[in-house]
């Protein structure tokens, strides 16, 4: 993502990462530019800043064998590779007493090249699951470097060594930045869009499918907070349309919404009990109840909408507060 909305306030630095000249190549960024170049970079647009003290960087290689492991490409799912992650040696020797807190995940992608899989914020150990084999670490989904996921290649130099500081891996040559490939429409009955991925869709070119498609219509979308289930129905009406409206989702994370907003700012501890901005915009997930054509009438796009608040019961139990 380069420039435009990021709700986390992260932006990947386009002289930093050299674009591919054409959309369907690679680019092969070679040995002047180093993992530590791009950790280093992000990070300092992050809010609070991420230096290399605070990252730990983590390889992960297919073992078929072993059955706890990740076996092979069909094991590269969040749940698998989150839960096989957040498991370590208790032995300090195999892995820090308190490593740093956030973890770079790397997969092994063919002899020495390693491919960015993803990012966790670590809050700490749960000692409640600790055994005498095991320690289990509270890992949870970071935006640091998602724009990078699937597409940074960096040369790991050393396969026996499976995880370091990134203090220790500043120097691992970028092999590779992949440009994003096209994400095609898949139809209004199947949009579902985290925060994160939202807030790509309605800046992103690869998403010229979705905003034409969304530009086009009224509808009846629904927002779902994944942390408990509670749902918000809302309605894209007259010129604004689905992709107007859900532009302001992205711009601030609650869209002028009453308990989305309450949602979005948390109460200090100081005694004048300001708030600041929270990041719980990026458990929500957004899809489409209905659309509607341009020329549709407000009144009929409105009782649609009191149709799906009444059959959700969003008000009584939701995010609904009218």
């Amino acid at each position: 993502m380069s420039g435009g909305i990021d709700p986390y306030g992260e932006r990947v630095v386009d002289l930093l990462l050299p674009q591919p000249s054409a959309p369907t190549e690679r680019s092969s960024v070679g040995a002047f530019l180093t993992l530590g170049h791009v950790l280093t970079s992000i990070g300092a647009q992050h809010d609070p800043l991420i230096r290399l003290e605070d990252v730990h960087v983590i390889r992960h290689a297919f073992k078929p064998a072993d059955s706890e492991a990740l076996r092979g490409p069909e094991d590269l799912t969040d749940e698998r590779v989150l839960e096989y992650t957040r498991r370590q040696s208790p032995y300090t020797k195999h892995f820090p007493d308190q490593p740093a807190q956030h973890w770079v995940v790397l997969i092994a992608d063919g002899k020495r090249r390693s491919r960015l899989f993803c990012t966790y914020q670590n809050f700490g150990e749960v000692l409640a699951e600790r055994t005498e084999d095991h320690r289990f670490f509270d890992l949870r989904p970071s935006s640091y470097l998602a724009a990078l996921a699937g597409r940074l290649v960096v040369e790991w130099t050393s396969p026996r060594s499976w995880h370091r500081r990134a203090t220790s891996a500043a120097n691992l040559p970028v092999l590779e930045i992949a440009d994003r490939d096209k994400v095609p429409f898949p139809g209004f009955d199947r949009v579902r869009l985290t925060y994160t991925e939202l807030c790509e869709m309605v800046q992103d070119h690869r998403y010229a499918d979705w905003q034409v498609a969304l530009r086009e219509v009224q509808g009846i979308y629904l927002i779902t907070d994944s942390s408990n289930g509670r749902q918000y129905v809302g309605k894209a009406d007259g010129g604004e349309r689905i992709l107007g409206r859900w532009y302001s989702y992205a711009r601030d994370g609650h869209g002028g919404n009453v308990a989305l907003r309450d949602l979005a700012y948390v109460s200090t501890a100081d005694e004048g009990g300001s708030k600041v901005r929270s990041d719980h915009a990026r458990l929500f997930v957004f899809s489409i109840l209905r659309v509607f054509g341009p020329s549709t009438s407000s009144s009929e796009v409105n009782a649609a909408e009191e149709h799906y608040k009444r059959a959700l019961m969003t008000r009584e139990f939701g995010l609904n507060r009218n």
